[in-house]
């Protein structure tokens, strides 16, 4: 049974960061972090391979302030997300994907 738990959202004011987790089970493969806003398609944000680690950022404005990363031994993928910005309030989704493709519940992201 795969499962994936994002955790760390919340309301943080401009400027300040937040630390986004995913903690997968039952599956090891590429994770990555999507972004949705009501009437809007979701967008990636960012990536990460296994079992290398090899990081992917959809553009250069968001690899500056946002960092993906993975606690292998835990089965974790982190975003850590500094320097928010209003634009950035969205539901944060991880996904992870290979020969099959596994989404979590989402967790809300507010910057005011």
């Amino acid at each position: 049974h795969v499962q994936l738990v994002e955790s760390g959202g919340g309301s943080v004011q401009a400027g300040g960061s937040l630390r986004l987790s995913c903690a997968v089970s039952g599956y090891r493969h590429c994770v990555g972090w999507f972004r949705q806003v009501p009437g809007k398609a979701r967008e990636g944000v960012a990536s990460i391979s296994s079992p290398v680690g090899t990081t992917y950022y959809r553009d250069d404005s968001l690899k500056g302030r946002f960092t993906i990363s993975r606690d292998s031994a835990r089965n974790t993928v982190y975003l850590q997300m500094n320097s928010l910005k209003p634009e950035d309030t969205a539901v944060y989704y991880c996904m992870a994907y290979g020969e099959y493709k596994y989404w979590g519940q989402g967790t809300q992201v507010t910057v005011s």
